[in-house]
């Protein structure tokens, strides 16, 4: 497939955490997984540039690096309701033209947004400037209670934290859901997040921190062949469904029928990029019961078949079917 060129376009004073965000998924070595990408930074104006963090970095390319780009990043924007460049913007608008896909992490949907390509689409920031961004930009349709949003050549990210689940996205839209795990796992974060943005806005009141779902989620995941259900979800947390659905809600943003589905369709995705288990068998593994009933989810879901999607992301095959 070759490996896939992404630049990172830095705006002074840039900001480092939404930079290696980026940096991390795209562009760090790591012997146990073998690289798809190279990454690279460019600026306007190469040269030194100031960061929001007191120190400076040197930037060697400037806006020609976007020419070759197949993903362009844009890690933050300071200016908010400031105009960018008019050589900035018509750089972004001939890489988007000639196909590459322009990624804004955070605030950088600001500068995204100022192109008109998020014109009539939907759009995130980080929860404390949507409204900002809703004044700003009224042809962008905002959307507060979401971690990212993926149009396939645009994409954006809620605050710094959702700029990683969304590189990790896109890293599974281009390489498959076994690929983008291993890439969390070396980075010690779950490949995929549950929820909204909205679960991390300041609260009117601490959370309980004794509620916690996670014994719950662990074992969950770990009788997915089995028959669960919401009620016995509940029954295992020693909860009412209400209850379980209110912190379901709180904590993952999610209702517990939803989460249980995207584990059992995660699941089903790694089985199908590193086995040859028929589709039935893949169902039954991961609970879904019946080919069709796999596929009807996952063409809801992903928009293809389990075939077509084993076709473009299955692997090398082992005699070992993996742990789900």
């Amino acid at each position: 497939m070759g490996r896939h060129r992404v630049v990172a376009l830095l705006t002074a004073p840039h900001s480092p955490f939404e930079l290696a965000s980026a940096a991390e998924v795209f562009g760090t070595a790591r012997p146990e997984v073998v690289s798809h990408y190279d990454f690279s930074v460019c600026a306007e104006q190469p040269g030194a540039m100031e960061t929001t963090i007191g120190y400076s970095v040197l930037v060697q390319d400037g806006l020609g690096a976007l020419e070759r780009a197949q993903t362009v990043v844009i890690p933050g924007w300071q200016g908010l309701d400031s105009a960018a460049s008019p050589d900035v913007l018509d750089a972004l608008v001939r890489a988007h033209r000639r196909g590459a896909r322009v990624v804004a992490i955070c605030t950088g949907a600001f500068l995204l947004a100022q192109t008109g390509l998020l014109d009539g689409r939907r759009a995130t920031t980080h929860w404390r400037r949507t409204a900002l961004f809703a004044d700003c930009f009224p042809a962008v349709e905002v959307e507060a209670d979401v971690l990212f949003v993926d149009h396939g050549d645009v994409a954006t990210s809620a605050g710094t934290g959702a700029g990683i689940d969304l590189c990790l996205h896109l890293v599974r839209q281009d390489h498959g859901a076994a690929y983008a795990t291993r890439i969390a796992r070396s980075m010690v974060l779950p490949p995929h997040r549950e929820g909204s943005q909205l679960q991390y806005a300041v609260q009117d009141a601490p959370r309980v921190t004794d509620e916690s779902l996670a014994p719950l989620l662990q074992w969950a995941v770990s009788h997915l062949a089995e028959d669960i259900t919401v009620t016995e979800m509940a029954k295992q947390a020693g909860l009412s469904g209400r209850t379980l659905a209110r912190r379901f809600r709180e904590q993952l943003g999610t209702t517990p029928g939803q989460w249980l589905l995207r584990q059992r369709l995660d699941a089903a995705r790694s089985l199908l990029e590193q086995t040859d288990l028929p589709v039935e068998s893949v169902a039954a593994r991961v609970g879904l019961s019946s080919a069709v009933n796999l596929r009807r989810r996952f063409r809801t879901l992903l928009g293809t078949t389990p075939g077509t999607y084993r076709r473009t992301f299955s692997e090398p095959r082992h005699h070992e079917i993996p742990d789900i």
